[in-house]
């Protein structure tokens, strides 16, 4: 039987067996004599030709659709709070705090990007090619360069191209705060937005490439992200006038997040950094040398890997088109790894009651990542808590309701047990209760550990002479566990709501039903905390508005688990 490539030509093997040296003279078959690389992509891009043309025209409508709601929804807007910010600089000296802390903000955002980038190329990275390019390009006599490289050259064009639009927005916004002329602000941004995206792209090929920097990833993850807090407070210092000239020239010289930083910080002060041009030389020969390594790193990724990664990218396209997040993060998780699993034993409990919570104190100690996680995401509650309660008005009801969303992603950190148990209800036929009541047990440890969280969030508030907060911040661990465990409990994505068949002036309703219904356990916690805690904080603090407080936090708490467990009935019904 034959097996032929397309055009005709018999197969490498098949060459192979014909050109075999049958005598002392005849020529041994090599790959040189049998590439055909032009001749298959030749046919390939034959083939294609018909899907690429409609792939252009539903990307050219993708682009026409966004440039027309920017244009008509966004342009006011814009406008608006353009204007808005020139008329703070004016008046609230918003352009010198934002002078102040260009060089902590670059360092943050640089040290964010090379981070996403790294764990980005865990799962995907920048050479991903599509299930059939893998399962029949690869295969055939081809050299594996001419396939991968330019998806490699693909996504670094894409990052820059997207890092040059940020920048662009960068340049206007400089220009309305009167820190630098609008094409001066386009200049000094340009070595940013060209070699920064170009030195993430080359760090996730490098992590793509490379097991053992994968691994290094996955075990410095967590200290990373303390950097990066560490990073975002000296943002904040400096945007209050707390800086510190000797860290801030560490980290001009550092590194790229440094080099970058200093045409920009030039042109925004006056000449503040005389040795910039010194800098973006040493940042364009970075990017040059990462490029360079980048490019032959490339065609060294092994099939199995690009399989695997064609695969989990396929799993979470398809799981987000049908609205399954959840679905998505496992598929993430899997490909990405766990990292480290600490070994960790607890006594075991000697009642039945408690055998629940001492499975999630368990899987939590042997996962400290998600405690890791509740913490950071604490702190930023609490961060965002203090400039909300300086603020008033408007400004102090958006802040108080961000932070509290904060602290509900800080809770259900810790609610993961409860949603593992739900990804497959099969699972709970361990537990010698029934699956509502296993799903209530679920709600003590998120409430409990998010409760001390809060309570030491709550210290500074109380040093600074506000003892209420260690009241009120450990009570919205309540509503908040009761929400991780409703959205568990929450099942399959409802995506009939997205069509409802009624027309309105805006358009069919139903996505607007659809995340109401997707977000509806976070919305009725935080939404009943932000209206009782900002009536707390317009009036004098007492004892009733306290209570009062705590009694919407009970209530709230108690609604959600009703509901949870009806959810939890509807998934032993759907499940069986």
């Amino acid at each position: 039987m034959s097996h032929d490539l397309p055009g005709g030509t018999p197969a490498a093997g098949e060459r192979g067996k014909s050109g075999g040296s049958g005598g002392a003279g005849e020529p041994v078959w090599s790959e040189e004599e049998d590439d055909r690389t032009a001749e298959t992509l030749r046919w390939l891009r034959e083939k294609r030709k018909a899907h690429r043309r409609q792939k252009g025209r539903d990307i050219a409508v993708v682009v026409y659709t966004i440039v027309l709601l920017g244009a008509g929804y966004g342009g006011g807007y814009a406008f608006y709070f353009l204007r808005r910010v020139r008329l703070g600089a004016d008046y609230g000296a918003v352009g010198a705090h934002v002078r102040d802390t260009l060089p902590a903000l670059f360092a943050f955002l640089t040290a964010a990007l090379a981070l996403l980038a790294a764990r980005d190329a865990l799962w995907r990275g920048p050479v991903v090619v599509p299930a059939p390019s893998v399962g029949w390009l690869l295969a055939q006599p081809v050299r594996r360069a001419a396939v991968l490289r330019p998806w490699f050259w693909v996504s670094a064009a894409a990052s820059t191209a997207g890092a040059l639009a940020v920048a662009g927005a960068a340049a206007v916004v400089l220009r309305v705060l009167g820190l630098a002329p609008l094409g001066g602000a386009l200049l000094a941004l340009l070595p940013a937005a060209v070699c920064l995206p170009l030195l993430a792209v080359a760090t996730g090929m490098a992590v793509e490439h490379r097991a053992g920097l994968a691994r290094l990833v996955r075990r410095f993850s967590a200290p990373a992200v303390v950097v990066l807090m560490l990073l975002a407070g000296q943002v904040a210092a400096a945007a209050y006038g707390h800086r510190s000239a000797v860290l801030e020239q560490v980290e001009l010289w550092s590194g790229p997040w440094g080099w970058a930083a200093q045409p920009v910080v030039a042109a925004t002060t006056g000449g503040h950094a005389p040795g910039w041009p010194a800098a973006v030389v040493l940042l364009v020969l970075l990017t040059a040398a990462g490029l360079v390594r980048g490019h032959r790193d490339a065609a060294l990724v092994p099939t199995a890997q690009l399989r695997q990664r064609a695969a989990t990218a396929q799993t979470v396209s398809s799981v987000m088109y049908s609205a399954e997040l959840r679905a998505a993060k496992l598929a993430l998780t899997d490909a990405a790894g766990t990292g480290h699993t600490a070994r960790v034993r607890l006594p075991r409990p000697r009642s039945k009651y408690l055998v629940v919570v001492w499975r999630d104190l368990l899987s939590l100690l042997r996962a400290p990542a998600r405690p890791g996680k509740a913490l950071m995401w604490t702190a930023c509650a609490a961060a965002v808590a203090a400039l909300a309660v300086r603020s008033g008005g408007g400004a102090r009801a958006v802040g108080l309701a961000a932070a509290l969303l904060l602290g509900y992603v800080a809770v259900g950190a810790l609610a993961e047990p409860a949603r593992l148990e739900t990804d497959d209800v099969r699972r709970a036929a361990w537990s010698p209760f029934r699956f509502r009541t296993l799903m209530l047990q679920h709600a003590v440890v998120p409430t409990v550990l998010g409760a001390l969280l809060a309570l030491l969030a709550a210290v500074p508030f109380a040093v600074a002479g506000a003892p209420w907060a260690l009241l009120l911040m450990p009570l919205c661990a309540l509503p908040f566990g009761a929400a991780a465990v409703f959205a568990a409990a929450r099942g399959p994505a409802r995506t009939n709501l997205l069509f409802t068949g009624i027309s309105t002036p805006v358009g069919d309703p139903g996505i607007f039903l659809f995340l109401g219904w997707y977000a509806m356990g976070p919305l009725v916690a935080v939404g009943g905390l932000a209206i009782a805690l900002h009536r707390v904080l317009e009036r004098p603090l007492d004892a009733g508005a306290v209570a009062g407080t705590a009694g919407v936090a009970v209530v709230l708490a108690a609604g959600l688990l009703f509901f949870a467990t009806r959810l939890a009935d509807r998934l032993v019904r759907h499940g069986s």
